[in-house]
């Protein structure tokens, strides 16, 4: 059934309750920083010393290395909506400096992803700062070749293990947008290239090109795995919401189109309270250290789709937005559909 407006009467005065909560506090912004670089910084000390003990410690230590570059990605995030200090000028700053941690350049990235908030849940406007979602009657459309170029895209082996890294190492070095207002956004992408080939070749004097690859290969394709599936999952989930333009409507895409991941504290931690997504999309600028304070001091924010980990692994699947149903299907369910509708037929 589509939610219409009228679904969430008694809660259009969001806008004031959440004002007291967008409300950086410097001192817990740069506690943030310290906690979260300084801890990678050691890691990956030990990650190079280890080298010369066995390369399955150095692995080892990977999995805590790479889930402290999802945390900074998070920082890097919240300094892209303007929420994790006052000043806008500390939070570029600081974006780009995060960028040389997560590969991820801080303008380019902060303006594609800015699309994405205003347009979460649009049909009309799917695909930038997203994973792309087809309609069922646009999968049925498609030729042979369409419909399994669209399969392979959608496996979860290709979107979350194979293409996470390709995206960020070598598909986050280009403006494959080609906006022709983004001047400011190819300078920041150009620099950070610059930045990064700087640090690769620093790196590579200091301690040799295949050491840092042996170390640096590991935690950006767990990290990128990790970040992957967290943006995948708190989107995509059977009842998503969806619409199109005029009934489109920003407060149920937040509320209903983005979902609340219930994590362990410390996954909580790590992902710098992400999963409290909802939130997120209904104020953007709300630091991540104030959102669960929200949540929890707001009935009205207490209600949306909630997964925990092990739910949230039966999105996997989930790649066809079935409009006359409203929900989305995975293929096997589009092919029950379809049997379906042929008995009928025959009948």
């Amino acid at each position: 059934m589509k939610l219409s407006s009228d679904t969430h009467t008694g809660i259009s005065d969001w806008r004031t309750i959440v004002k007291q909560y967008q409300k950086p506090s410097a001192m817990r912004s740069w506690w943030q920083v310290a906690t979260t670089l300084l801890p990678y910084l050691l890691l990956w000390y030990l990650m190079y010393l280890s080298l010369s003990v066995g390369y399955w410690l150095t692995l080892l230590l990977a999995i805590p290395a790479a889930l402290f570059v999802v945390r900074i990605f998070t920082l890097q995030h919240d300094c892209g909506h303007g929420s994790f200090f006052k000043s806008q000028k500390i939070n570029d700053r600081l974006g780009m400096v995060f960028s040389l941690f997560t590969f991820v350049p801080y303008y380019y990235w902060r303006r594609t992803h800015a699309i994405h908030h205003s347009a979460t849940g649009d049909l009309e406007h799917r695909g930038i700062g997203d994973f792309y979602t087809m309609t069922v009657n646009e999968y049925l459309a498609k030729s042979k070749w369409g419909r399994l170029k669209y399969r392979l895209y959608r496996n979860p082996i290709f979107m979350f293990i194979l293409a996470p890294t390709l995206v960020f190492i070598i598909g986050y070095r280009f403006d494959f947008l080609k906006r022709k207002n983004w001047e400011r956004e190819r300078r920041g992408l150009f620099w950070t290239n610059i930045a990064l080939l700087g640090l690769v070749i620093v790196m590579s004097v200091a301690i040799g090109f295949k050491a840092y690859l042996l170390i640096q290969l590991p935690i950006t394709f767990i990290a990128t795995s990790i970040g992957s599936w967290f943006f995948f999952v708190q989107h995509n989930f059977e009842d998503a919401y969806w619409d199109q333009k005029p009934s489109w409507d920003y407060t149920i895409a937040a509320l209903h189109g983005s979902s609340y991941y219930k994590l362990p504290k410390m996954l909580q931690w790590f992902t710098g309270s992400i999963g409290f997504h909802h939130i997120h999309h209904l104020s953007p600028k709300i630091p991540n250290y104030m959102l669960e304070q929200c949540h929890n001091d707001n009935e009205m924010f207490q209600t949306p789709p909630t997964l925990t980990i092990l739910s949230s692994f039966k999105t996997m699947n989930l790649s066809l937005w079935d409009e006359e149903r409203q929900k989305l299907i995975n293929f096997q369910q589009l092919k029950a559909i379809e049997q379906s509708e042929f008995s009928l037929g025959q009948a």
